[in-house]
């Protein structure tokens, strides 16, 4: 099926009356809209975002936001509610809208203000800050009032978060401290109150307990010993009634008696008994047994015998044995019980000084942090980190920015040609008429032999008069429709004949005064 150009253009033709209406129509919408709408001057301010002055290398700053993150929290803050309110208030925006409500100022300034900042390169960039008002002084000085708000507010968030850090840091540093007071109190005390059972002492403690054991022994061997010669010494003085080797104990008279004793043994060998030496001897020695048992009566209250004080003499010693016996047993039972509980005390201890030493670590990390903390803060106080500056303050616009009329025109008139176009076609689906050869094949299933062509009647210039009374009539309500725009909103008719008249007086120059309204 190929396309039929000559029928559509025909179309096209036929219906232009009434696409020129439409877009006439639409046009003049536009254009009427486009001057209706307020003029809008909108300043300009530039800031630069600096990298940082001192290289990281060297000291680095202990802010670690990107510029973006602190653009948008600058953004957040100035485009909140009472910040905005308070922007209007101080330049006096809504002076000659005293009914206008909170919410509808707040929505006017949102749409206004403008921050944009193209992509950095690296950390640098340039921010644009922008507000629309209707007269250009204003417009520059809100505009300057933002910048100054994001500069005062980049370095007040930045000294900020460096102050935060610092603090955040000598707490730290300060709580470290107090805890490894008390950790360390904690092992001294640990160390006190288990001062004998530790580990360190633990080799000590061992061969002192193999010295004391061995000790023990030699102390049961010597009570053995003690009691087994007090045994014997007690059979043997039951049995003779004197103890051997005891002349330094003897008084005169048991030595007397005792070298009489052996005299008479020795006279007994050689004479008989009934010799009167014999005889002699027997009564000397008689009587010096009666004296010598007269001198053990009369001592036996106050004066020890020989056997006494050899007794009192072992029984001292075995008790001071006994008794250095229980000291070595109960030193055997103190080192047992400590070295039975080191294993713990080193478990505990262990714990105690791990503890320590992680509070240590954190102690000395925490250190350097706060180190650095205070480099860093001092280079946030002295300005010397990454920061925002005025490179370029907002003036008054000598052109306004918004509406761009031209291009409300040309929208306009491109909405005129489109709803023409659909209005065309429209009316082209709803007519069923059959105006081609190509219809009446189709109709009639066949192709015909012949066609006749368009007879032009009566109807003809009935339907082309209709068309051209439309456009006459769009003419005449949008032309002077056009006319009173121009003379509100532009300037008054009888002034802009006056200069049309004058142009060739004044060399073709036009008065900036009423010209620079249009565009």
């Amino acid at each position: 099926m190929t396309l039929d150009l000559r029928f559509y253009l025909s179309l096209i033709l036929r219906r232009l009356p009434v696409i020129a209406a439409i877009i006439f129509t639409a046009t003049t919408a536009g254009i009427l809209y486009a001057v209706s709408l307020p003029p809008v001057f909108r300043a300009e301010a530039r800031l630069l975002i600096e990298n940082a002055q001192i290289p990281d290398e060297l000291a680095a700053s202990t802010v670690r936001s990107t510029t973006d993150e602190t653009l948008l929290a600058i953004q957040q803050r100035i485009m909140t509610r009472d910040n905005l309110l308070a922007l209007a208030e101080r330049h006096d925006l809504f002076s000659d809208a005293p009914t206008m409500t909170a919410d509808q100022k707040l929505r006017d300034m949102s749409s206004r203000v403008g921050i944009y900042m193209p992509n950095n390169q690296g950390n640098t960039g340039v921010v644009t800050v922008s507000f629309g008002a209707s007269e250009p002084q204003r417009s520059a000085d809100v505009a300057n009032d933002i910048a100054e708000q994001i500069l005062q507010w980049s370095t007040e968030l930045r000294t900020a978060a460096s102050a935060n850090t610092l603090d955040f840091f000598e707490q730290e540093v300060q709580r470290l401290t107090q805890e490894l007071s008390e950790q360390n109190a904690k092992i001294l005390e640990f160390e006190q109150a288990n001062r004998d059972a530790l580990p360190e002492s633990l080799e000590f403690r061992r061969s002192r307990q193999a010295a004391q054991q061995e000790r023990l022994l030699q102390l049961n061997r010597d009570l053995a010993s003690l009691r087994d010669r007090r045994q014997r010494l007690t059979e043997l003085y039951d049995r003779t009634g004197r103890l051997v080797n005891t002349d330094e104990a003897r008084t005169p008279e048991e030595q007397r008696l005792d070298d009489l004793r052996k005299e008479l043994a020795s006279a007994l060998v050689v004479l008989s008994p009934n010799n009167p030496r014999i005889k002699a001897l027997q009564n000397e020695v008689n009587a010096l047994e009666e004296a010598v048992k007269e001198q053990l009566n009369l001592s036996g209250g106050g004066r020890l015998t020989p056997f006494q004080v050899q007794m009192l003499d072992i029984d001292g010693q075995i008790d001071y044995l006994a008794e250095q016996k229980g000291i070595v047993e109960k030193d055997l039972a103190a080192l047992e019980a400590s070295i039975e509980a080191t294993p713990g005390n080193s478990i505990r201890l262990a714990e105690l000084r791990s503890n320590y030493e992680t509070l240590r670590v954190q102690y000395e990390q925490a250190v350097g942090s706060l180190s650095e903390a205070r480099m860093g803060n001092r280079i946030e106080a002295t300005d010397r980190g990454q920061r925002i500056t005025m490179i370029e303050r907002a003036v008054p616009p000598t052109i306004r920015s918004e509406p761009n009329r031209k291009r409300i025109a040309i929208a306009s008139f491109g909405a005129g040609v489109i709803l023409s176009g659909a209005l065309l076609f429209l009316l082209e689906i709803l007519n069923q008429t059959i105006r081609r050869p190509s219809e009446l094949a189709k109709v009639i299933g066949a192709p015909p032999f012949a066609t006749v062509g368009y007879l032009e009647g009566g109807t003809h210039d009935r339907r082309f008069s209709h068309g051209t009374l439309a456009m006459l009539v769009v003419l005449l309500i949008n032309i002077p429709v056009l006319m009173l725009v121009v003379h509100i909103y532009v300037a008054p008719l009888n002034s802009l004949l006056g200069l049309a008249s004058n142009a060739p007086e004044i060399g073709g120059v036009a008065d900036p005064a009423t010209t620079g309204k249009t565009e």
